[in-house]
């Protein structure tokens, strides 16, 4: 278990009693059960290309997360899965692609970035573009230091506020996309986040020229199974 921000934990779990690696493709889910207490959906955010953990990172807003976020080490947690649908990572070979992620939106998405930089030969240009409320708000602030010095990824960063000392980007993620070269005609571009940022990364992409058909946006609605 690992703290991201003050309510925000990355737990990886192994399987219990010698059981087989995990697969799943980047964009999936799995419902996590906290036995007594009940399950919740949440996505999976670690490197599709390790089947040997399961990464997700969790935002304790509610009585199971919260229970999740509880766990030490050795803990058991129920998981089923993986469900939904996947990002177009081996679709987008030979695109550039563009990654928007508002808040815990890039947990989501973060699997993709792991596919998009471990098959790099197959892509154009890579970018990704993500916003947080505050500084204490970014998740993956070690990662994104680390993806940031990679000169075949761009990174562009924003905060929605921030104390007037603070050198970096500060306003809406949408701010940013002005910014991140690429080719409209031949990108594709994957967003997360809260729904009104992504309404808006879309009308700036499409004002950017980026065909709709090559927009995917991750949507999140109440579930019957």
């Amino acid at each position: 278990m690992r703290r991201e921000t003050y309510d925000t934990f990355t737990l990886e779990l192994e399987p219990a009693n010698g059981a087989g690696g995990f697969s799943f493709a980047a964009g999936q889910f799995n419902m996590l059960y906290m036995f007594g207490v009940g399950e919740v959906p949440i996505s999976i955010s670690g490197d599709p290309t390790k089947p040997e953990t399961l990464v997700h990172t969790v935002r304790a807003v509610g009585a199971v997360t919260q229970a999740i976020c509880r766990l030490k080490r050795g803990g058991v947690l129920g998981v089923r899965g993986p469900f939904g649908n996947h990002w177009p990572v081996e679709e987008a070979a030979g695109s550039d692609v563009v990654i928007v992620a508002g808040g815990i939106g890039l947990a989501p998405l973060r699997p993709a970035i792991y596919y998009l930089l471990s098959n790099r030969e197959k892509y154009g240009r890579l970018a990704l573009v993500y916003g947080a409320r505050t500084l204490q708000d970014l998740l993956y602030q070690v990662e994104l230091e680390k993806w940031r010095g990679q000169f075949d990824l761009e990174v562009e960063v924003t905060v929605d506020t921030a104390a007037t000392s603070y050198r970096g980007n500060v306003g809406v993620v949408t701010t940013l996309i002005p910014r991140v070269q690429f080719d409209p005609l031949h990108t594709v571009a994957m967003v997360c986040g809260p729904e009104v940022m992504m309404r808006f990364t879309l009308r700036e992409l499409e004002a950017r020229d980026v065909r709709p058909e090559n927009t995917f946006i991750s949507m999140e609605r109440n579930m019957k199974c």
